[in-house]
């Protein structure tokens, strides 16, 4: 079996702990069920000492302002992976309106968290060459912890259907799938983008949420409503509209099991309630 480094074990790495019990880790902090001698603690904003050679890594971290985090790791390597995959975003594609967008249209990142994934996307292919590196273009990463209960507890509105964009969502299990598909050195690499299909709005999926959780569904508001309401992050995805084109994703033959995000919240649900 070859050898696997994740680095950043936050929500999805800690899942892709579990999931591959080989895994060695890189993180600032001892992640909550992941044995201590599956850990490297550093922090990636110092200098590294040097890190032993992998197969394939996968990377999770949040860039920083000046991509400084990624090229302290990749200087700390003896060598380079085989494969290195990286969580990049959908959000490097912009507003379009609502028009599909596949991994052959032009970048035009808007904001900045969207504008450093790019960098690090454009550093990664310096660095890398052939089919050593593989980019996930990664939408809303949902489950267990992250379906926005504590907003519709609160009775935060939402937007109206007829205002709603789009969405595109990935369950952390079936992006967890994918990223360890994206790993094995045999794969196909390149770009991909990522999603379940479901392309349902955000206001639908927090609907489904409220009526599985048994709660009250929050009032829905208008668009200039929402500016009002909402906080700055809030509005700055309905800022965007876009769907993602995931056809070439099937490339990795990952196993997407939550297709419908019905499956998805049940499943996030059953899991918050065995704690």
């Amino acid at each position: 079996m070859s050898t696997l480094t994740i680095v950043g074990t936050g929500y999805l790495g800690a899942r892709l702990m579990r999931a591959r019990p080989s895994a060695k880790g890189i993180n600032r902090s001892q992640p909550d069920g992941v044995d201590a001698e599956r850990m490297a603690l550093v922090d990636l904003e110092d200098e590294l000492p040097p890190l032993p050679p992998c197969d394939a890594m996968i990377y999770t971290v949040a860039p920083d302002a000046d991509g400084k985090r990624l090229r302290n790791l990749l200087d700390a390597l003896d060598e380079l992976p085989t494969r290195f995959v990286y969580i990049s975003t959908t959000g490097v594609y912009g507003n379009r309106d609502g028009a599909r967008v596949t991994e052959d249209d032009p970048v035009d990142p808007a904001t900045e968290r969207a504008k450093r994934r790019v960098a690090a996307e454009e550093e990664l292919s310096e660095r890398f060459s052939g089919d050593a590196l593989t980019i996930l273009r990664v939408p809303g990463i949902y489950g267990p912890g992250r379906i926005g209960l504590e907003r519709l507890r609160d009775g935060e509105p939402l937007l109206r259907e007829e205002d709603a964009s789009p969405g595109n969502r990935i369950h952390v299990d079936d992006l967890a799938r994918i990223c360890l598909a994206a790993a094995d050195t045999s794969s196909t690499s390149g770009t991909f983008n990522v999603g379940d299909g479901d392309n349902r709005s955000g206001t639908a999926f927090s609907i489904e949420v409220a009526k599985q959780a048994g709660i009250p569904v929050p009032e829905t508001i208008s668009v200039e409503e929402a500016t009002e309401k909402f906080s700055d992050m809030r509005l700055s995805f309905l800022k965007e509209s876009r769907v993602v084109d995931t056809t070439k994703l099937a490339a990795l033959g990952a196993d997407i099991r939550y297709t419908r995000f019905e499956d998805g919240i049940r499943a996030s649900l059953e899991e918050m309630r065995r704690g």
